[in-house]
C-alpha cells in the first residue's frame, strides 16, 4: 500500500527534471535533483515511523493470518517497509535517467533484476529458514543492488547527480506541492486496489486473495510491456510541452494511447480466449474464482493504458490540484461501493466490475480536464484513439466470441483459436486501428528492413 509513495515521487521527480532538459536556456538541473533528494529522504523518514506504529499495528490486529504464521507476516512487513525506504532513496536516480532518455541502462539493469529474482526462488531450498521471511529479506538485497547499480550509473554519467545539501524554499514548495497533489492521486489509485484486496480477506478469506493475486501477477507480466513503451514516451512528452510544441506533444499523447492499448491488447486477447488452458499449464492447483478474476482484470488494464498518455500530459502541465482531485476522488469511490456490493453478498468478481466502470468513467474526466490545459481537442482524442480502440475491439472479440461458443473444447482447438486471435487482432490493428500515414510508414518501414536484409545475404 505504500507503493502510492514511490509512484507519487517519482512521476513527479521526473516531470520537473525533463521540464528543466526540455527548456531552451536556464537549466538547473542540479538543484532540483539535491532538491528532490531531500524531500525524499525527508518522506522516507516519515514513513519508517508510521509503518512501524500504524502499519505494524495494523498487521497485527486486523488482518486474517494465521497465528502460527504471524510472526513470519511481521517479519515480511518489516523487511518490506526497509526494501521501500531503499527504493524511495533511489527515485532521483531513475528519474535522472528517465530524464535523459537512457533507456537501455534500464533495460541491462531489468535484466539483472529478472536475474537475481530468479535465483532467489531456488535459494529458498537452500536454508533450513522460514522461507516468507528469507524471501522478503532475499528481495531487500535485491532492492538494495538495484539502486546501488542506479546511484552508480548517475554519479559516473550525470555530474549534477552528486547530492550535496542545497535548500531553496521556494522550490522546495513547488515541487512538495506537486507531489503532495501527485501523491493524492496515487493514494486513490492504490487504496481503491489494496484496500479491495483487505475486503475480500475480510469477506472471503485468503483463497479468494490468492485468485485475485494471480490475476495481477498476469496483468503486471502484461502491463509492464506498456509501462515500458510508456516510459519511453514521457520524457518526451513533457519536454514538448516545456519546448511549447503543442503539436507533437499531441501527437505522441495520441499516439501513445493508442499504441499502448494495441500492444496490450494483442499479448492479452489469447489468454482471454484460453484462460483456462494457462492457468492449467501454469498452476498445479487453480484458486476458484481465478479465470474471471483474469479476465475483467485484463480488461481493467486495457482500459487504463488509454489514460497513460493523459496522465503524463496533465503531469506536463503542472496544473495537476483539479485533476489530481476529481480523477482521485473518482478512483477512491472503488472503496465504498465495492463494501456496499459485498456486504449485500455480491461475488468477490464484482469488485473488479466496479473498477471497469470507473476506469471508464475516469478517463472520460481526465480527457475533459485534461484537453484544455494542453489545447488538446477532445474531439481529436475521440476521433484517434478512442473510435478505433473500440473499432479494433469489436471486430476482434466478436468473431472470436462466436468461434469460441461453437468449437470443441480440446487442446489442439485452444491453441489454434489462441493463434487466429492474435493474427486477426494485427489484421484488425491495420484495417482500422492505423491512419492512411501510419500504414504508409508501416509499408516503407517493412519494405526497407526486407531490402536491408537481402543485401546482408
Amino acid at each position: 500500500m505504500l507503493g502510492f509513495l514511490h509512484g507519487a515521487m517519482s512521476s513527479a521527480t521526473q516531470r520537473f527534471l525533463a521540464f528543466e532538459l526540455g527548456k531552451s536556456k536556464n537549466n538547473d538541473i542540479s538543484n532540483i535533483f539535491n532538491m528532490s533528494m531531500n524531500i525524499h529522504l525527508l518522506i522516507a523518514g516519515g514513513i519508517f515511523v508510521l509503518g512501524e506504529t500504524a502499519g505494524l499495528w495494523f498487521i497485527s490486529t486486523q488482518l486474517i493470518i494465521p497465528p502460527e504464521r504471524l510472526d513470519a507476516a511481521r517479519w515480511v512487513f518489516h523487511l518490506s517497509l526497509i526494501a521501500f525506504l531503499v527504493s524511495v532513496a533511489s527515485v532521483p536516480y531513475n528519474a535522472m535517467i528517465i530524464a535523459h532518455e537512457r533507456m537501455s541502462v534500464f533495460a541491462w539493469v531489468s535484466i539483472i533484476d529478472v536475474t537475481l529474482k530468479l535465483l532467489i526462488v531456488f535459494m529458498l531450498s537452500w536454508f533450513g529458514i522460514d522461507k516468507l521471511a528469507l524471501y522478503a529479506a532475499l528481495m531487500l538485497a535485491i532492492t538494495s543492488i538495484i539502486s546501488l547499480i542506479y546511484k552508480i550509473f548517475c554519479q559516473s554519467t550525470f555530474p549534477e547527480s552528486k547530492f550535496r545539501f542545497f535548500w531553496d524554499k521556494l522550490l522546495f514548495q513547488k515541487m512538495l506541492s506537486y507531489t503532495g497533489w501527485n501523491m493524492w492521486g496515487n493514494v486513490a489509485a492504490v487504496m481503491g486496489n489494496q484496500g479491495v484486496n483487505v475486503m475480500l480477506n475480510m469477506f472471503f478469506g485468503p483463497a479468494v486473495n490468492a485468485a485475485r493475486t494471480i490475476s495481477f501477477q498476469v496483468s503486471s507480466a502484461l502491463n509492464s510491456f506498456v509501462q515500458n513503451l510508456q516510459t519511453a514516451v514521457n520524457p518526451q512528452i513533457i519536454k514538448s510541452y516545456a519546448s511549447n510544441d503543442l503539436n507533437q506533444m499531441h501527437k505522441l499523447v495520441c499516439y501513445g494511447a493508442k499504441y499502448n492499448f494495441f500492444l496490450l491488447f494483442i499479448l492479452s486477447l489469447p489468454i482471454i480466449t484460453a484462460t483456462d488452458l494457462v492457468l492449467g499449464t501454469w498452476l498445479t492447483t487453480v484458486p476458484p474464482h481465478t479465470n474471471i478474476f483474469v479476465k475483467l482484470v485484463l480488461i481493467n488494464i486495457l482500459i487504463d493504458s488509454v489514460s497513460l498518455p493523459l496522465m503524463t500530459a496533465a503531469q506536463a502541465s503542472g496544473k495537476i490540484r483539479i485533476y489530481q482531485t476529481v480523477v482521485g476522488g473518482i478512483l477512491l469511490l472503488n472503496l465504498p461501493i465495492t463494501y456496499a456490493f459485498l456486504n449485500a453478498g455480491y461475488m468477490p468478481q464484482t469488485t473488479l466490475l466496479v473498477s471497469i466502470f470507473l476506469s471508464i468513467v475516469g478517463l472520460g474526466a481526465r480527457l475533459i480536464i485534461i484537453s484544455p490545459l494542453i489545447k488538446l481537442p477532445s474531439s481529436i482524442f475521440i476521433k484517434t484513439v478512442i473510435v478505433r480502440v473500440v473499432g479494433v475491439t469489436l471486430a476482434s472479440s466478436i468473431p472470436i466470441t462466436i468461434i469460441t461458443s461453437v468449437m470443441h473444447n480440446s487442446l489442439i482447438s485452444t491453441i489454434m483459436l489462441m493463434i487466429f486471435s492474435v493474427g486477426w487482432a494485427a489484421i484488425s490493428i491495420y484495417f482500422i486501428g492505423l491512419g492512411n500515414d501510419e500504414k504508409s510508414f508501416l509499408l516503407d518501414s517493412t519494405k526497407k528492413l526486407c531490402k536491408r536484409e537481402r543485401i546482408k545475404v
